[in-house]
């Protein structure tokens, strides 16, 4: 059994949705972590988490490659997340904006980076006030900024998704216990395969982030949750491992990191 450790399964059209899951979990895709948007995207992934329990885990949060937050939107958003009580959630999708402030350079165009760090430094907060995992967007030099916040903070249970980045920033994030998940792409893109090879094993997950579409052998075919088997059958040929052993490692992660317990079956 294998989870795919973020998905964004409302940006699937909404007719979709439901057979999109089903197909997963009839294929023996466990269970899928659905992480959010912003405040619309948070709320449709509680109904689908209350639909498909202990196979839909949501993660709630305000992705950062869009406007962050004014101070109260966040304030209603961090106060959403905390009336969820004891519900099963991570937080996510968080971060920084690499890709929106590259294109702005690129531009010649000025960047205040100053509002989204503030954005990701509150959702750290309200991950170690509430004692739930937080779930990432942070690559390259936005890693080792998201690391400082994690550290002042003082978080350990982090999941950078589809993470990229230099030796010195995977070392940092090895000594931090973070893991990281693994998209398709491991499957023809050298930085990823080489990321997949070393990092420890113990802390690697498998994802798709669907509904975003992969290239190499993937070209047309739409993105969905089964696409994970294919990416731990390439994690142990790439570290020479039996894919029952990478399987049941990377299964293990997922079930520790986010507290899953044995998934029951979905709704017919």
């Amino acid at each position: 059994m294998l989870y795919d450790a973020h998905i964004h399964v409302d940006g699937y059209p909404p007719e979709q949705r439901d057979s999109l899951l089903r197909r997963a979990f009839s294929s023996g895709v466990a269970g899928v972590v659905a992480v959010s948007m912003g405040a619309d995207s948070c709320a449709e992934n509680l109904r689908l988490a209350r639909r498909y329990p202990g196979r839909v885990m949501p993660a709630y949060g305000h992705h950062p490659e869009q406007p962050a937050l004014g101070e109260e939107e966040l304030d209603r958003l961090c106060d959403w997340i905390r009336g969820r009580g004891d519900e099963p959630f991570a937080i996510g999708e968080v971060g920084l904006p690499y890709y929106t402030r590259k294109e702005a350079e690129a531009k010649g165009e000025s960047f205040d980076e100053a509002p989204y760090l503030r954005q990701l430094d509150r959702f750290a907060a309200l991950a170690a006030e509430l004692g739930r995992p937080i779930v990432l967007h942070a690559v390259y030099e936005d890693a080792d900024k998201a690391i400082d916040i994690l550290r002042r903070r003082r978080i350990r249970r982090a999941h950078f998704h589809w993470f990229k980045g230099g030796a010195d920033t995977v070392r940092r994030m090895i000594d931090g216990g973070y893991y990281i998940s693994v998209t398709p792409d491991v499957l023809y893109e050298p930085e990823i395969r080489e990321l997949a090879a070393v990092y420890p094993l113990d802390r690697l997950m498998t994802e798709t982030d669907g509904p975003w579409p992969f290239e190499g052998p993937f070209a047309g075919t739409p993105t969905e949750p089964g696409m994970v088997r294919d990416v731990v059958r390439e994690i142990a040929a790439l570290r020479g491992l039996a894919e029952e052993e990478a399987e049941l490692a990377v299964e293990a992660n997922a079930r520790r990191f986010y507290g899953w317990r044995e998934a029951p079956p979905g709704p017919s």
